[in-house]
């Protein structure tokens, strides 16, 4: 029988993104044993019901020394706290990752509270959310030909960020690189501001006297623009105020294209909002996700 790639994994938060990349190893036949860790004992007892994973971890200096990849898989606000409890129990060989949304901040954690281990953190987001979390909406193939975006530090071998793209395309999915920065700055336009909006928009219906009445009429074109506010809000408050000053940035931008369409629509000026809807239909209509 063939030796799997990883003789162990060991993962903070089995819920969907930890619990994917379990199932994801195992289905390519690429991990041999799968421990969990996490907050949620009932979450930890349905991930082994799930197959998920082989053991619920109890002893982190145990399950630690002789592992070859530690995901974590928790929000972004719980990282710096888990890599302080993590950092005396790494083994020389263990790599640690993350599937945290934004990076500036969990490289900051990794810095302040990895010390000397710092060169086996190498930072990843896999790009492949779905509304539903714990470990029941784990899915083998959620990373199947989706992106995930690794910003390696410069203490990182060459050896190591190969070792975690390998995990990760072996999850099936398609691995790139940026910096942490630019990691940043690109998720605030496309993702993080998007997600915001959506959360406003229904926000704002859902403080009004006739919400049920405008509810029921909604349909596609409000079923699109707000499924993404069905995500988590603990996960989204994590988000946004990690990549707080990108996100500033981004929202600004918006708010300066809405006051543009608010006077094109005060100043009754077809042409103007012919032009705008125009623009933004051609990029969109050629956009191909990827």
């Amino acid at each position: 029988m063939t030796r799997p790639l990883f003789n162990k994994i060991v993962i903070f938060g089995v819920g969907l993104i930890g619990g994917s990349f379990a199932l994801a190893l195992r289905k390519a036949h690429a991990v041999g044993d799968v421990v969990g860790f996490g907050r949620s004992e009932t979450t930890l007892q349905q991930a082994m019901q799930l197959g998920i994973l082989d053991r619920i971890g109890s002893d982190l200096a145990a399950e630690l020394g002789n592992a070859d990849i530690v995901l974590l898989a928790t929000p972004v606000g719980q990282m710096a706290e888990l890599m302080a409890r993590i950092a005396p129990h790494l083994g020389a060989h263990t790599l640690v990752t993350d599937g945290g949304s934004t990076k500036g901040d969990v490289v900051a954690a990794a810095r302040a509270n990895l010390g000397g281990r710092i060169a086996q953190f190498i930072p990843a987001h896999p790009i492949a959310g779905a509304e539903k979390s714990g470990a029941a909406a784990a899915q083998a193939d959620l990373y199947a030909g989706k992106k995930v975006v690794l910003t390696p530090l410069p203490e990182n071998s060459q050896e190591a960020v190969a070792r975690v793209r390998r995990a990760w395309e072996l999850c099936g999915a398609v691995v790139s690189e940026l910096t942490p920065e630019q990691h940043d700055a690109v998720f605030a336009a496309v993702s993080h501001l998007p997600h915001l909006l959506s959360f406003a928009l229904v926000h704002d219906l859902a403080q009004r006297d006739n919400r049920d009445l405008l509810l029921s009429f909604a349909a596609s074109g409000f079923r699109d623009f707000t499924r993404i506010a069905a995500s988590s809000p603990e996960m989204w408050r994590d988000i946004c105020m990690a990549n707080r000053d990108a996100l500033l940035d981004e929202l600004g931008r918006y708010m300066q294209e809405l006051e543009t369409l608010h006077e094109a629509l005060a100043e009754a000026d077809a042409a103007k909002l012919e032009e705008i809807f125009d623009l933004a239909r051609s990029v969109r209509s050629n956009w191909t996700p990827q």
